[in-house]
């Protein structure tokens, strides 16, 4: 008689927050919520029908832009990268169709701007769960874009790194998503824009292990989230970060983001949004930092 493997252990933490996620999604179609469903799903968590209706949505990319979103999320552009990157997740997760994500790059491509980026609201220094900057807007649309089959030679993708790695980066916000979106990449401007963002990211992370936007600030659930999942991506590949990180202070350095995202959950499994934009208390920009802190949480 073959012996059973043992059942996959589930946080408590991240099965409180999908549970939150579960019951707000079908109220909000949330791009990064559903990410963070997807994900949870896949290991293990309990999703119930919440993301049957949105799942459905998402394959209609021509009904995307009549969606109404509530206030925080109206961004049409925004809405795009983010239903589009959901919808690469489902592809990815075998809940939807490669010719469906072939519909939403057309959409994407659309969007990209003559430098190669794609940027949102020009009218916020740093990003936000609801205004994403420059930098984490190029890296959502450059990774559904290759998701949906496009090549990195295509002149869109092409376009996209060009102004990637003509960057300049101070801002430990600015620095995660930069290190997001250059991924593993070796060529030379990239390693040197890693070392660059590697150095403003350690020095940034405040002693309860979490990070602000920059490195006087005080920590926030969404850009310590940013910055775990940009660690633990480079952490498949440890040597790439060893100009500033060794193997096992690049371990540290998650586990210390990932226990300050935990102490940080409310009564209710929701993470708070960020102070910005300033005096904002937005429900959706909370949907979408659950999102976010969940998929940080669950990176490996």
């Amino acid at each position: 008689m073959l012996s059973q493997a043992p059942p996959v252990a589930l946080s408590p933490v991240i099965a409180k927050g999908v549970a939150f996620l579960r019951t707000e999604l079908p109220k909000f179609r949330n791009g990064d919520a559903t990410r963070a469903l997807l994900e949870a799903g896949a290991r293990g968590y309990d999703l119930g029908p919440s993301l049957d209706e949105t799942l459905n949505f998402l394959k209609q990319p021509a009904t995307w832009d009549q969606y109404k979103a509530p206030s925080g999320f109206d961004d049409k552009r925004l809405l795009r990268l983010q239903f589009a990157s959901a919808l690469a997740a489902a592809e990815r997760h075998g809940k939807a169709a490669s010719t469906d994500l072939e519909a939403a790059a057309k959409l994407l491509v659309a969007d990209q701007a003559a430098d190669g980026s794609w940027t949102l609201d020009q009218s916020q220094s740093l990003g936000s769960p609801a205004t994403y900057g420059a930098i984490l807007a190029t890296w959502s649309a450059r990774t559904s874009l290759i998701a949906s089959g496009m090549q990195p030679d295509n002149f869109t993708i092409v376009q996209a790194d060009r102004w990637l790695r003509g960057l300049t980066v101070d801002t430990v916000y600015d620095a995660s998503t930069l290190l997001l979106a250059l991924d593993l990449t070796g060529d030379v401007m990239a390693d040197g824009l890693r070392r660059t963002a590697l150095s403003i990211v350690r020095t940034g992370q405040t002693e309860n292990g979490g990070w602000g936007p920059e490195a006087t600030a005080p920590p926030q659930v969404f850009d310590t989230a940013i910055a775990v999942l940009a660690l633990s991506a480079l952490n498949v590949e440890p040597r790439i970060a060893r100009s500033t990180f060794r193997p096992e202070e690049l371990l540290a350095a998650i586990a210390r983001g990932k226990a300050f995202i935990e102490s940080q959950q409310r009564p209710d499994g929701s993470w708070p949004e960020t102070t910005r934009p300033a005096g904002q208390d937005s429900y959706a920009q909370r949907i979408s930092t659950t999102g976010w802190a969940l998929l940080a949480l669950l990176a490996k």
